[in-house]
């Protein structure tokens, strides 16, 4: 284990942190498949609910605002009841926010939908600020990028099932003349049609409330160790000695910018390329299936990650060639303007370079959180806190990319991505060493 942890981690044999980071990556396939499904739910709700753009991407707003809200009450939370106390909470919090939309499919309420969606939103923010420390600490710091990206593995496998199993259930064979035939009906046919089309979800999210409210059961009882973090190392505590705040770590503060940045990348290049691909004329029973290929690229990249790292490249590396290479690709959605049949797709091949953008996400957050985190010392579980509140660019980012979906085109909006991965950028290169609120005191 790292000296430089502030968790208490000399009494857990390796035998049970093995154990504990099998638990943790069965608890990241939970994330992902609640976290990814929002893929799909972007353009049926969009169709079912006549939303615009700008209107459909408050599915990723109201389910990430939470994180905003939710992260410092959710530390308090874990210090005050310990992790599996607060993971339980969490996953009953998640299961409340699934049964919602049923009353929400009932009434064809998007403001109810939206409503279970913060709520499924703000029981991840507990798990999520409880899982990700436990990644960073139990193994050392140099191979913390290796553990991220079985987390990784584990989260996009599931985002990769989600929407297609979710898309199995609600769309039907016959679904694209149903669609094509509900824009040509009056008013009251319209709106009876649609209440029958969105009562589908019905029966997904009792399954998903039952299932998350048995895991929040399963997890306060499993043998998921209880880490103590407000012991520090001395090297640790002698440097954090006059600290009192975690703005005092520049490091931190930046990676939170970073993880903002990062995840609202993210979710841009998952949840916004079924709609891409219907403005170019491909129908949502083809494209449900190009959020899989973004997740299944990032997959790729994990696996990479896992393979060279630390061996024959430093995570460090790792991060600076992704957010690179997320710059790069981003100029290729921009302008590429050429047909191409790929997959069976026939399609602009810009959206090709959006799937790309699931590889050069892969190693970003693998890399920030063992950087942000470092040197913590008792201010860990506030520092991840402030991470976890950096998910928030999930819910602030798309919608930008929707306003600007809305005043140009689909594919002029991808500008969103660009300052994002220049930010990253900088922090892979200069904004971790930061040490002090200082550019010319690099550590």
């Amino acid at each position: 284990m790292t000296k430089n942890t502030a968790v208490e981690v000399a009494s857990i044999s390796k035998a049970d942190a093995t154990k504990s980071i099998i638990i943790i990556a069965m608890l990241f396939f939970v994330f992902g498949f609640v976290t990814w499904i929002n893929a799909i739910l972007i353009p049926y709700f969009k169709f079912a609910c006549e939303l615009n753009n700008f209107e459909a991407y408050l599915v990723a707003f109201a389910f990430y605002i939470s994180y905003l809200v939710m992260s410092l009450p959710a530390s308090y939370l874990l210090k005050k009841g310990g992790f599996k106390n607060g993971m339980m909470i969490g996953f009953f919090i998640m299961s409340v926010g699934a049964f919602i939309f049923v009353p929400a499919a009932y009434f064809r309420s998007y403001p109810t939908f939206l409503a279970g969606l913060f709520t499924l939103g703000a029981g991840l923010a507990i798990l999520q600020t409880a899982a990700n420390p436990y990644v960073t600490i139990l193994g050392p710091k140099e191979t913390a990028a290796k553990r991220f990206s079985i987390m990784g593995i584990c989260n996009k496998l599931a985002g990769i099932i989600a929407p297609l199993l979710l898309a199995a259930v609600i769309l039907r064979k016959n679904d694209k003349q149903l669609f094509a035939e509900i824009i040509t009906m009056n008013a009251i046919d319209k709106g009876i049609a649609l209440d029958q089309l969105i009562l589908r979800v019905i029966e997904p999210y009792i399954v998903v409330g039952i299932v998350l409210a048995l895991l929040g059961f399963l997890v306060r009882f499993s043998p998921l160790p209880e880490i103590n973090t407000d012991i520090e190392a001395e090297d640790v505590a002698l440097t954090n000695a006059g600290k009192r705040n975690i703005l005092q770590f520049p490091h931190l503060v930046l990676g939170a910018f970073a993880i903002f940045f990062h995840v609202g990348s993210q979710v841009i290049a998952v949840d916004t390329i079924i709609n891409y691909a219907n403005s170019m004329g491909i129908s949502l029973a083809e494209a449900k299936v190009f959020p899989s290929y973004t997740l299944t690229a990032t997959i790729i990249g994990y696996i990479l990650g896992i393979s060279l790292i630390p061996k024959f490249i430093s995570q460090l590396v790792a991060l600076r060639v992704c957010t690179v290479l997320g710059i790069v690709l981003t100029f290729f959605i921009i302008y590429t303007n050429l047909q191409v049949s790929f997959l069976g797709h026939n399609a602009n091949l810009s959206i090709w370079f959006v799937v790309l953008l699931g590889f050069a996400n892969s190693m970003i957050w693998a890399g920030i959180w063992p950087l942000a985190l470092d040197g913590l010392g008792r201010f860990i579980k506030t520092g991840a806190s402030l991470l976890i509140m950096g998910l928030c660019g999930n819910a602030i980012l798309p919608l930008f990319y929707g306003h600007f979906a809305d005043l140009y085109n689909m594919q002029t909006a991808y500008w969103v991505l660009l300052p994002c991965y220049l930010y990253l950028t900088f922090y892979a290169w200069y904004g971790f060493k930061m040490k002090r609120w200082s550019l010319t005191k690099l550590n």
